[in-house]
């Protein structure tokens, strides 16, 4: 097994990884740093990558995995700190993480992706435009989340089919989690943040949908 650790932006490394070969890149890896390591794991049949960063970087990564069909690619994830999608995907965080992610199976899991062709791991939170509330209407596959304002709309990905899942704000009250195949909003504007990364511009309309490949998640 080829193993290789992506390290985002300076982040500490755990006792565990220390001894593994690493790649040193911005705190959202550059698909250029990516591709140079492409190479160096196909050339066993077993490709492990593990991710050090946060929520971000890990979506970064799937994200250029899936646009260029490399998802054959298992990957483990290290946060240094607890993160939405060391909940959702229970790797734990720090040497722990960084064990599992040495010591774990990969095992096929369900991958997140919307409309832009960007991967979500964490969670996407969708708001109206400045103080404004969120506006519109919004289904999980055929069941409707809300019709009318709400403070937020929140977008997360599970471990397990169907796949996502989505809950709105109204005040300080979170209502329950709807779980499907796909989300959808439709809005005058609305702002789509994913995994703590705001969108440059207001959108009219916002989906999440479980790609028909899933990724390869060691834990």
């Amino acid at each position: 097994m080829s193993t290789h650790v992506l390290r985002c932006d300076g982040a500490p490394v755990p006792i565990a990884l220390a001894a593994l070969p690493t790649t040193q890149t911005t705190a959202i890896p550059d698909p250029a740093d990516i591709d140079e390591l492409l190479p160096v794991l196909a050339a066993d049949s077993l490709p492990r990558l593990i991710v050090l960063g946060d929520d971000a970087a890990l979506a970064a990564v799937l994200t250029h995995l899936m646009r260029t069909e490399r998802l054959h690619v298992e990957i483990g994830y290290v946060p240094i700190e607890k993160t939405y999608a060391a909940r959702a995907y229970q790797t734990g965080t720090g040497n722990s993480a960084a064990k599992r992610a040495i010591e774990g199976r990969a095992a096929e899991t369900p991958l997140i992706r919307d409309d832009l062709g960007k991967v979500l791991v964490g969670r996407a939170v969708i708001t109206g435009l400045g103080a404004e509330k969120l506006q519109g209407e919004a289904y999980v596959d055929e069941a409707r989340l809300f019709s009318g304002k709400v403070t937020a709309m929140l977008v997360s990905p599970s471990l397990e089919l169907p796949g996502v899942r989505a809950t709105v704000r109204k005040g300080i009250r979170k209502h329950r989690w709807l779980e499907g195949r796909a989300v959808q909003l439709g809005t005058p504007a609305a702002l789509v943040t994913r995994d703590g990364v705001q969108a440059e511009r207001p959108v009219p309309r916002s989906s999440f949908y479980r790609y028909h490949e899933p990724w390869l998640l060691v834990r």
